[in-house]
């Protein structure tokens, strides 16, 4: 069983910037990529960005493009999520989640076999 665990959601003003850090831990079965997702309120859970085990490979949503950074940590475990120019449509449950694929990252939430819980982000206007 693998746990993925979310932390660094805040309460910021909009142009403000915001770290999300996620750390994988348990029984894990080699390489595996990474993802950010988020759920904003009466939403759809909507992909946010998808980093490869290698960290060579990126992807990220057309609407956070420019302004958020998806990095993969030495341990290779932890993946980050640097938000910057914060808007307030940004605001959701933000959520890691576990790819036991490699290669370049799927956008497809159905193909991330562990979750975490969540982490609020919340940008005020």
């Amino acid at each position: 069983q693998v746990q993925v665990v979310e932390s660094g959601g805040d309460l910021v003003q909009a142009g403000a910037s915001l770290r999300l850090s996620c750390a994988a831990s348990g029984r894990t079965f080699g390489s595996y990529n990474m993802a950010w997702f988020r759920q904003a309120p009466g939403k759809e859970r909507e992909f946010v960005g998808g980093i490869s085990w290698s960290g060579g490979s990126t992807v990220y949503a057309d609407s956070v493009k420019g302004r958020f950074t998806i990095s993969r940590g030495y341990a290779k475990n932890t993946v980050y999520l640097q938000m910057n120019s914060l808007k307030p449509e940004d605001t959701a449950v933000y959520y890691c989640a576990v790819d036991l694929g490699v290669g370049r990252p799927t956008t497809h939430e159905g193909e991330y076999d562990y979750w975490g819980r969540g982490t609020q982000v919340t940008v005020s206007s």
